[in-house]
């Protein structure tokens, strides 16, 4: 039985552990926090998860929340000079997407991995802790996107446009909201100049509830978190940022309250595509997973999206080695099967952080009066790849909406 080693326990690490777990595998599971620290902890994403995502984890039996409200759909808002949406319209999605808080989702795969017979060590590892690992296991990756560990992989400039945070984020989780009309959807709001504004249904700690998150442009008027140091107070920002630019947003406000008092976050990151091998000073291999290697801004909703593919891809190519060594050349050419799909979703999303170039509000727009149109780019979220066919190209896209009036 080979054995493997974890540092992390995400979405991917997790997902990743219980795949081996349930092929044989021997896994080691190295987190940070216990699930109680988890459980009782603040939120750490929204988490928003599509069909291909989600199909994933039911392969794997990992779907364990039945009760999550369905997000049917997408709908997309951009205000007007009076006031009002200047484009408004809704589509649904071919399979209602999810989102899981990870405060339920991860202590209770961590409990999965310890029944199925992995061990779970509640470390803080660090740089030195790889080596004693590297030489003990056939195979250590790395799942920790945050600290020194995830540090020890280089960027890669090439596939890195931005080297600052191009957003100010923030997260409410809330109950209260007014629910929209029809069926269920991501609310995506576009604020040229601001920033951008989302709102969808969820599953929290404390039973079904809405995620608001906020993405303001740096320096802007949504970049306003720097001064809130009370859940109270980030909820009144949250609100007042909604009166001032989303007023059919405000207007579902009106009996929103928290879901608990860790239900709100602020921060912000630079999105980057690191190297996928860090090469420990013995020279032995250590592979990132995920966010290490692939992190992108959430304006796309693409994260945990990304750590299921992730997991999902490196799990095959893991079972595929068989008795073979997982050297360094493996571990590259496993990170570039994932990044075959998941250089789609990175360009799509660092295209939006750029102020929209005319073909983009052109498709926008004509999407109110084609559903065709409307249909594909909500569909575009489970798929980013097909962006690439129509929506990233001006002369591509301006031919696909020739076709579809």
């Amino acid at each position: 039985m080979r054995e493997i080693l974890i540092v992390g326990a995400g979405q991917a690490g997790l997902h990743l552990a219980l795949g081996l777990l349930r092929n044989g595998y021997g896994v080691t599971v190295v987190s940070n926090r216990t699930p109680d620290d988890i459980r009782d902890g603040r939120v750490t994403s929204s988490q928003a998860m599509f069909g291909t995502a989600l199909g994933h984890e039911r392969a794997l039996g990992l779907d364990q929340w039945p009760d999550c409200p369905p997000i049917d759909g997408i709908q997309l808002a951009v205000p007007g000079p009076d006031g009002g949406k200047a484009i408004g319209w809704a589509a649904r999605l071919d399979e209602p997407a999810r989102s899981v808080d990870q405060r339920l989702k991860m202590p209770a795969w961590l409990a999965e991995v310890e029944r199925l017979g992995g061990k779970v060590v509640i470390h803080d590892a660090t740089p030195g802790d790889l080596e004693e690992y590297a030489a003990r296991y056939d195979l250590v990756l790395v799942a920790a996107g945050k600290g020194k560990i995830a540090s020890l992989f280089e960027r890669d400039a090439a596939r890195s446009p931005y080297d600052v945070p191009q957003r100010a984020l923030a997260l409410t989780y809330v109950n209260g909201l007014t629910p929209r009309p029809g069926h269920s959807a991501v609310c995506f709001n576009l604020i040229p100049g601001v920033g951008e504004y989302f709102v969808f249904p969820a599953l929290t700690v404390t039973g079904p509830c809405e995620i608001m998150v906020f993405e303001g442009i740096p320096g802007g008027p949504m970049d306003c978190w720097g001064d809130v140091f009370t859940p109270a107070e980030h909820l009144a920002r949250s609100r007042s940022i909604l009166e001032t630019y989303l007023p059919w947003e405000a207007a579902r406000c009106a009996g929103v309250e928290l879901t608990d008092e860790r239900g709100t976050l602020a921060g912000r990151f630079a999105p980057t595509v690191r190297r996928p091998v860090a090469v420990l000073p013995t020279g032995a291999p250590v592979l990132g997973v995920a966010d290490v290697v692939v992190l992108n801004d959430p304006i796309t909703g693409q994260g945990a999206n990304n750590a299921a593919k992730c997991a999902s891809t490196y799990l095959a190519a893991i079972l595929e080695r068989g008795d073979q060594p997982f050297d360094q050349a493996w571990m590259e050419d496993t990170f570039e099967r994932y990044w075959a799909g998941a250089r789609h979703a990175t360009a799509w999303t660092n295209a939006l952080l750029a102020p929209p170039p005319p073909h983009v509000l052109e498709i926008l727009g004509a999407a109110g009066s084609l559903p065709a149109v409307a249909s594909r780019f909500v569909n575009g979220f489970d798929d980013p790849a097909d962006f690439a066919e129509w929506f990233m190209d001006p002369a591509a896209a301006r031919d696909y909406l020739a076709s579809a009036s």
